[in-house]
């Protein structure tokens, strides 16, 4: 029996700003209608930030995921993974302050500090919708996305150990592998491990098969049979290295979060739009979409039921 494909979709994040697109979900209303669709879709996961509804700026306030969080789960059995990463330009504190009293089923964890550029960005565009996005965007010249080991174990102990969270272990390079390796040595981290080969951030590896080629094999060499993968490839590389993933046998990442696009020089007009695709190209080369009770199974989560929202 073929390997099912778990398929998440990052609704909403930090890497674009809301000028960037109108399709973007910024409100708790739009970041809501943007999920439950990218679920009817075919989405298993649904990776999950928050917004100011008012600035679009990104948010650790608890209230903002509150007015969206209960609507996603009533509307839909999707796993719900909630970001610790939030913003490079927020603190530890600020970033783990919502997830942990939330208590997710799964959360996003960055694995060791890069550069962060989002900085060229701002050159592909002379209109704001806001006047903190340039300069949101220019700030990542200089600021590093801090990401120590006592962050890392911060996450385990206020997420793993008090809320049972498992975790999309987010590798931008092949060094934070290495640091998954040791972890799983410390036993702070248990199989199944499910690393998300993060690819073509400015600070982290580029987006090219090549490098993805690379990131597999030390993940075999390090980690043996105690891992599974995905790929979230930044930019134009979304299908093709998600595609490549599947065929190496891992799982796929789409979303407006990583990419606006769905075609060359055109904007996805959803989340949905996104997913209905990659979806339609795996199941044309023979593959299966997870249900969110399969990706639960392969990857042991503690169930919907006992989350904090």
């Amino acid at each position: 029996m073929p390997k099912k494909i778990i398929l998440t979709c990052a609704v909403t994040g930090s890497i674009h700003t809301p000028s960037m697109s109108p399709h973007l979900p910024v409100t708790p209303d739009e970041i809501a209608t943007s999920a439950i669709a990218a679920a009817e879709a075919g989405a298993s996961i649904l990776h999950l930030h928050a917004r100011d509804p008012e600035s679009g700026r990104p948010s650790s306030d608890i209230a903002v995921f509150r007015q969206f969080l209960p609507r996603i789960k009533d509307a839909t059995d999707a796993v719900i993974n909630l970001t610790t990463g939030g913003s490079s330009q927020m603190t530890v504190e600020q970033r783990l302050s919502a997830p942990a009293e939330l208590a997710p089923e799964m959360c996003s964890l960055n694995m060791g500090s890069i550069n962060f550029g989002l900085f060229p960005m701002k050159d592909r565009y002379q209109e704001w919708k806001h006047d903190w996005e340039e300069t949101f965007l220019e700030n990542t010249r200089d600021t590093v996305f801090k990401n120590t080991f006592h962050d890392i174990e911060t996450v385990f102990r206020m997420l793993g150990d008090a809320g049972g969270a498992r975790f999309e272990l987010e590798c931008y390079d092949v060094g934070h592998i290495q640091t998954v390796a040791y972890y799983l040595a410390q036993n702070r981290l248990k199989a199944p491990i499910f690393l998300q080969f993060v690819m073509g951030v400015l600070g982290g590896i580029d987006a090219s098969p090549h490098s993805l080629m690379m990131m597999k094999d030390t993940a075999d060499r390090l980690l043996g049979d105690a891992y599974q993968f995905s790929v979230l490839a930044a930019g134009r590389q979304q299908m093709p290295l998600g595609t490549m993933s599947v065929i190496l046998g891992g799982n796929v990442r789409v979303g407006l979060e990583d990419s606006l696009m769905i075609g060359r020089g055109e904007l996805a007009v959803s989340n949905a739009q996104q997913v209905g695709k990659i979806r339609r190209v795996l199941e044309e080369l023979g593959y299966e979409i997870a249900t969110p009770d399969e990706a639960r199974a392969m990857l042991a989560l503690k169930g919907a039921d006992k989350v904090g929202f």
